[in-house]
């Protein structure tokens, strides 16, 4: 009898433990970041060699795609396409936050608005940063996501406002003076390459080049982390979900092989492609 518990015992030790996974990201979230990052890459691929026209990678790019007019197509379709997306985006705030009165949209620790503790954690992280105290504890989204989530709806709001006055001109010119179609040309070249540099350098690095997500962080893609990576990136999410006894809820399925090494390809590709561009970008302010 002690032998068949012991033999019990050392075959229960044997078993593998199970890997428990956190869904993050819903599937419209995912879909709407894919719609995002997929456009965005086709805005900084056809504006850049509209901003910098008299360079010979740009006039190259012209003569394979059929010429500037057929890049400044593909520039508006990608505009339309991300508009969409962004009114899309606008209505479910509004739907969630004011219609349904959800809380934690506008306010709260799973908001996307900056509060003081993004403060305290950004200071902190410097302090971090030159070993004179603790690495700080994060919430849903840590201070720089919030600058990213901001820094992208400033963008639409600016770029997508100056693209349309030029596109539509003979319809703002019925109440915009003459100036304001001008700086619209200025502001939507200068705020697009703003946007183009701090995407493929700020974002790219903060994302996916950090220590702990090094090379890629897949979960925007897959939607799920693993219980231990979600508990070491996100402690006071964690702690917060347990003490509210909603980590069950959140659990998801592990991703199959299949669709992860799908999302990392598609992943580096976008990588390597916004970092070709903003090499290209680079090599034209310097000329």
């Amino acid at each position: 009898m002690a032998e068949a518990e012991k033999t019990l015992v050392e075959s229960t030790a044997k078993q593998p433990e199970v890997k428990r996974f956190i869904r993050r990201f819903t599937r419209q979230q995912r879909q709407m970041h894919a719609v995002l990052f997929t456009t965005f890459l086709g805005l900084a691929a056809t504006g850049l060699p509209l901003r910098f026209s008299e360079s010979i990678w740009a006039r190259g790019l012209a003569r394979t795609v059929g010429g500037f007019g057929a890049i400044i197509f593909f520039h508006k379709f990608c505009a339309l396409i991300l508009t969409v997306a962004f009114l899309i985006h606008v209505k479910e705030i509004f739907k969630r936050g004011i219609q349904k009165r959800e809380k934690g949209i506008f306010w709260g620790p799973t908001s996307m608005v900056a509060n003081w503790k993004d403060v305290k954690d950004l200071l902190g992280h410097f302090r971090w940063f030159l070993g004179m105290g603790p690495r700080p504890k994060f919430e849903r989204y840590a201070y720089w996501e919030k600058f990213d989530y901001w820094a992208v709806f400033w963008g639409m709001v600016v770029i997508g406002f100056s693209g349309y006055a030029m596109w539509f001109a003979p319809f703002f010119a019925r109440f915009l003076p003459g100036w304001a179609l001008n700086a619209a040309l200025v502001v939507h070249g200068e705020e697009g390459l703003l946007a183009i540099l701090f995407i493929f350098s700020i974002h790219f690095v903060n994302t996916h080049l950090r220590p702990e997500s090094f090379p890629m962080d897949m979960v925007i893609f897959t939607g799920v982390e693993s219980e231990e990576e979600f508990k070491e990136k996100r402690p006071l999410e964690y702690e917060r979900m347990v003490k509210e006894g909603k980590l069950d809820e959140r659990r998801g399925d592990e991703p199959e092989d299949w669709f992860v090494r799908f999302s990392r390809y598609v992943g580096f590709s976008a990588i390597a492609f916004g970092l070709l561009l903003l090499v290209l970008t680079l090599t034209a302010m310097l000329q």
